[in-house]
């Protein structure tokens, strides 16, 4: 496997448009350091490239652009106590706020699986493409993890509680829920993307896109907004279950039971740091929130435990700790915000700086 990159990361340029495309299709395009840190320096250069007008980003393969982070290196990182993955966590957050303030129209082509980290090169981006392929979620909960590269942010301007209940369940979404959360923009065709991407060489986004949308086949959430927007307004998960359980709708009831097999834990520090992101305003400050969050995370039983028996074990039977929902306490989900005296958050390793100065302050 490269170390560096260069042979998981193809760069090329086709007119005036400059291409990314992750190549681990073996791994789903899951995305390492050393694709982070290329990535975000071929767009360093293709942003001072007078004869680069629009960059593309897709991913290898046919099943999808991106299945997120690489979450073998997190669970032995986790699991043996390093801080490889907070460096990781910090070049690539770094990286999703350059995507969302780059300067020159950022293509996603987020056909098929888009999850976690593959959300965070794309759902930035100043045109994001979904295809009747596409599969969108961020489903950390289920592996004792929190939303991050931005997801608390894109997930708390969702319309209503849709991004809350998308965070807490972890539920993926097609093209059309894509669209009225807000994680895309525009439908296009799979068998269309090819055509399209080559119109970007010698045409303007708008021009390329006016040849190639079309109208996405329906979706589910919308019809699901008032039972939604309902349950999750409550005050804390507890409450949420119980609404979810009380409402008389079958599907809100199955909601219940997909949370129950969710990390306690995980669902309380999500609701926690949704509600946040909306008052922090920046994604620049959401960013630092989801760092700490991260980094809390690390050294926890829940996120070894979870990536144990979803990636490694496969028996999918997590025993998370604490086990129930009373279990965990307030102080308990604080912890994971808390920043201490020297700036750093009191779970943080030593070894990881701040996000940019002033991030942890």
């Amino acid at each position: 496997m490269s170390t560096d990159g260069q042979d998981e990361i193809l760069l090329s340029t086709e007119g005036h448009a400059a291409h990314v495309t992750l190549n681990r299709p073996r791994a789903l395009n899951a995305l390492t350091h050393a694709m982070v840190l290329r990535i975000d320096e071929a767009l360093s250069a293709w942003e001072r490239d007078p004869a680069v007008e629009t960059v593309v980003i897709r991913g290898a393969g046919e099943r999808g652009l991106c299945a997120g982070g690489d979450i073998r290196s997190i669970y032995e990182d986790a699991r043996t106590g390093g801080t490889a993955s907070a460096d990781f966590w910090r070049d690539e957050y770094r990286l999703n706020a350059h995507i969302a303030r780059y300067r020159k129209p950022y293509v996603a082509l987020m056909d098929g699986i888009v999850m976690g980290g593959g959300v965070g090169v794309s759902a930035h981006g100043t045109v994001r493409i979904v295809t009747e392929r596409s599969r969108v979620a961020m489903p950390e909960t289920g592996i004792g993890f929190v939303p991050d590269v931005g997801g608390t942010y894109l997930l708390a301007l969702a319309p209503g509680l849709l991004g809350t209940h998308l965070a807490l369940t972890g539920a993926s979404v097609g093209a059309a829920d894509a669209l009225l959360c807000g994680l895309a923009d525009q439908f296009v065709p799979a068998g269309r993307l090819d055509a399209f991407t080559a119109d970007l060489a010698r045409l303007p986004v708008r021009d390329a896109l006016a040849r190639h949308v079309a109208e996405p086949p329906p979706g589910e959430l919308a019809a699901r907004r008032p039972w939604i927007d309902h349950c999750y307004a409550a005050g804390t998960v507890e409450e949420i279950i119980d609404r979810l359980l009380t409402s008389g709708e079958t599907e809100a009831k199955e909601t219940a039971g997909t949370l129950a097999a969710k990390s306690p834990t995980a669902l309380k520090v999500t609701l926690a740091a949704l509600r946040r992101a909306r008052e922090l305003g920046s994604l620049e400050r959401v960013l630092e929130q989801e760092y700490r969050v991260s980094c809390a995370a690390l050294g926890t039983h829940d996120l070894v435990e979870g990536i144990r028996a979803q990636v490694i074990d496969k028996d999918r039977t997590p025993h998370w700790s604490p086990a129930t929902l009373a279990e965990v306490t307030d102080d308990d989900v604080a912890r994971y915000f808390a920043v201490a005296a020297a700036g750093r958050s009191r779970t943080q390793s030593p070894h990881s700086a701040p996000l940019w100065p002033g991030a942890d302050r």
